[in-house]
């Protein structure tokens, strides 16, 4: 397909809905890591379970494409650093939905454009326009919004999670770009969640915390669900253009806030939902002045 193809409707219709179901996958995966806290399951346990069980559904995906070839790499400390600084993020992320209601905990995740335009520019010196540093800058207002740094109104501890959450992811992020152009996909998720095994087993040999039947099932249960969203993130790309299907992302604030409610009775304050339609709205920004970018490089920087 060349570059200035459109891809069938039908495929645009399907990776619009693998990205929905991947948000909901991983609205319920943060649903269950704040349910499985509350129970008393130390952070680190929980990601071991999170990824060990995630390899059923990755396993079943890389023995019908790849096969042992996922194996091979030419960047294994590429894959080392981009585990170290995603399992950071992931460590700060289920840590900060124990302290934050479930819909802002993932309203804050949804920063991590931000912090990787800046990240690419000081990492990888990609050349960032004023237009996309305008649009971090307001993006950052709505963070202070969900934030709400008053007396008596800040969650220090959630907030400060929940931000260096996405700094990881967008650092992750970041490192997946430098290794990209040689490894395959499958191969940089199989070592990313290899690494959450390692982690989480070294984590949980200071902390073991035996869960009783139930609590067990959840862990299990957000393992495969965390697997079964990352595959379909993957289906999604396969099927339509990032710039289709990114902004659906968003979706797993809506399901995040229907969980939130019937779970927990958290009702969203209205300064979460206005700072995340503010950050949301800078994150599309910044996509469509990527993409432009890249269509059209002899323009410069944006």
């Amino acid at each position: 397909m060349s570059p200035s193809a459109s891809p069938p409707t039908s495929n645009v219709v399907l990776g619009i809905a693998y990205r929905v179901a991947a948000m909901a996958c991983m609205a319920v995966l943060s649903a269950l890591v704040k349910w499985t806290g509350s129970r008393g399951v130390p952070v680190f346990e929980i990601i071991l379970f999170r990824n060990l069980f995630a390899f059923l559904p990755l396993g079943l995906y890389i023995w019908r494409t790849t096969g042992f070839e996922v194996l091979k790499t030419r960047r294994p400390l590429g894959h080392f650093a981009r585990a170290t600084v995603g399992l950071f993020g992931m460590v700060c992320g289920f840590s900060a939905v124990q302290y934050l209601p479930l819909t802002e905990a993932t309203a804050l995740q949804f920063t991590s454009p931000l912090f990787m335009t800046a990240l690419s520019a000081m990492l990888l010196s990609e050349k960032v326009g004023r237009h996309r540093w305008a649009a971090v800058c307001v993006g950052f207002l709505g963070v202070l919004m969900m934030a709400r740094p008053l007396p008596g109104q800040m969650n220090v501890p959630g907030v400060t999670l929940g931000i260096l959450a996405a700094l990881g992811a967008a650092g992750a992020m970041v490192a997946i770009r430098q290794i990209s152009d040689t490894e395959r996909g499958a191969t940089i998720v199989f070592y990313f969640t290899l690494g959450g095994v390692v982690i989480g087993l070294i984590g949980s040999l200071f902390h073991w915390v035996t869960p009783d039947p139930l609590t067990l099932a959840m862990l299990v249960l957000a393992g495969v669900i965390g697997g079964v969203g990352q595959l379909f993130l993957t289906e999604a790309l396969r099927q339509a253009p990032v710039g289709v299907i990114a902004p659906f992302d968003y979706t797993q604030l809506v399901w995040a806030a229907l969980l939130g409610l019937v779970i927990w009775g958290e009702l969203p304050h209205p300064l979460t939902l206005v700072g995340a339609v503010v950050v949301a709205g800078s994150g599309v920004y910044i996509l469509h002045r990527e993409l432009r970018r890249y269509r059209a490089p002899e323009s410069g920087p944006n």
